[in-house]
């Protein structure tokens, strides 16, 4: 497995946040969590990618311990994240925005040519917008330029937190289609969403989370059609 947690507890003071989360994610694969308001999902994007600390358990990616490594070398290993509300450098240009996204990597400047015209490739907006300000992006815009920015670190994981928050339907569907495309050129992805019908349509496999805790996980299709998660989760398809 690329990644691997291994029965994680985080706490935020004294309320435990994760209880024992255990999860997996093979090289190649888009894996979601789901679950409420609440659950755990942004917690454990930030425990993975060393924001929060790991009260007990642990966190290995490519057969590596994480435990005690800082956020910043994290990035360096190759996890990055498109973080939840985006996050933009608002007065900085989106290609000033782009080149930040590439500051862990070592000797990366002057060796970015390729890693842009494989984000303005996916994102054309962003290219026609490239001198622009980040805070005058549009929602939408601004959600593409968080994703580019985390994949000008060309990481081995890509952690997405709620991507489609705030978009409309139309743009929903693009940033899917976007990730889906992402995964087929080689990055496995982490996917963190409000919208389970999308993020199981697009995932090979899933994890529910409920109150901190992993109650279910299997093939993201199988979870499409189990009773209790489309009635909790998926409403009405």
């Amino acid at each position: 497995m690329l990644l691997e947690l291994e029965d994680v507890h985080v706490h935020y003071g004294k309320v435990e946040a994760l209880k024992g989360v255990s999860l997996a994610v093979d090289e190649g694969e888009i894996v979601a969590l789901i679950g409420a308001n609440g659950a755990g999902k942004t917690t454990t994007l930030k425990t993975i990618s060393g924001v929060r600390p790991v009260t007990a358990g642990r966190i290995h990616f490519a057969g590596t311990s994480l435990l005690g490594v800082p956020a910043h070398d994290r990035v360096r290993l190759g996890i990055s994240q498109a973080p939840e509300g985006r996050h933009v450098f608002p007065g900085m240009t989106v290609l000033e925005n782009l080149e930040m996204g590439a500051y862990a990597r070592k000797g990366a400047k002057g060796s970015l040519d390729p890693d842009l015209e494989r984000v303005f490739g996916l994102f054309p907006r962003l290219a026609e917008r490239r001198k622009q300000s980040g805070g005058t992006l549009s929602g939408g815009e601004q959600q593409m330029l968080a994703i580019g920015r985390a994949l000008m670190a060309r990481p081995g994981v890509l952690l997405l937190d709620e991507p489609s928050m705030g978009l409309a339907p139309r743009l929903v569907t693009q940033i899917f289609e976007i990730v889906t495309e992402i995964n087929s050129q080689g990055t496995t992805v982490l996917l963190v969403e409000q919208n389970a019908v999308q993020a199981l349509q697009r995932a090979h496999r899933a994890y529910v989370l409920e109150t901190g805790r992993v109650v279910k996980s299997a093939p993201a299709s199988d979870l499409l059609d189990d009773d209790e998660v489309r009635a909790a989760y998926l409403g009405a398809m």
